[in-house]
């Protein structure tokens, strides 16, 4: 059976797993929610898909317009580096203010806000960009057609795979997060990571 699925699908799905498992804004807000047991399928689920949208798009030939389009690049860096900064607020006032693991608290209010959250912590960084459209892209747009889709089909794979497991893995961590002490350090971490992120954006150093 394996035998029969060209090399470029696991091509795909290996240099997928190279980028997407580098610690990062979606992943921390992924693990997040997991744990946190809220709308976690539902985020798991549309940064998947979204990650699969923008891998078609880049192996179809959109990676080579926006890496030319200086334009299109500042706008986006601008954007996402202030969300960036913005939620990395929102994980410190978390940490300073201190809370417990409550599975009746939310901290979107509906499953609406936190897909508009999951989309705009997606589609506001650059970085997504970059992995998926512009790298993915000029990897997977060198193949002959057939097999660049298959290459693309093994990149959006791991995606899922990738989102899931890192969902379904967070279950495991809520008993430690029943103190109000692991709360603090994961929300000290994320308010960390995104205002790095967010520095390393604004001052022109985070790239692919």
């Amino acid at each position: 059976m394996l035998l029969s699925i060209p090399a470029a699908f696991f091509t795909g799905l290996a240099t997928s797993a190279g980028l997407i498992i580098a610690i990062g804004a979606q992943n921390a807000f992924v693990l997040s929610q997991g744990v946190r047991r809220e709308y976690h399928w539902p985020i798991a689920g549309l940064c998947s898909l979204l990650d699969t949208l923008l891998i078609i798009a880049g192996i179809s030939g959109m990676g080579v317009l926006i890496s030319q389009s200086t334009l299109i690049l500042q706008l986006i860096t601008w954007a996402g580096g202030a969300f960036l900064v913005g939620y990395g607020a929102h994980a410190l006032r978390s940490a300073m203010r201190g809370t417990t693991l409550d599975v009746a608290a939310n901290q979107f209010g509906s499953l609406r806000a936190a897909l508009l959250a999951t989309l705009a912590l997606s589609l506001l960084n650059p970085h997504v960009y970059l992995d998926t459209v512009v790298l993915l892209g000029s990897i997977g747009g060198r193949y002959a057609e057939q097999d660049r889709y298959w290459f693309g089909a093994g990149a959006a794979l791991f995606s899922f795979i990738w989102f899931f497991m890192l969902s379904l893995g967070a279950r495991w961590l809520a008993p430690l997060f029943r103190q109000p002490i692991s709360w603090r350090i994961l929300d000290g971490l994320v308010c960390i990571m995104m205002w790095t992120l967010a520095a390393l954006l604004l001052t022109g150093n985070l790239s692919a």
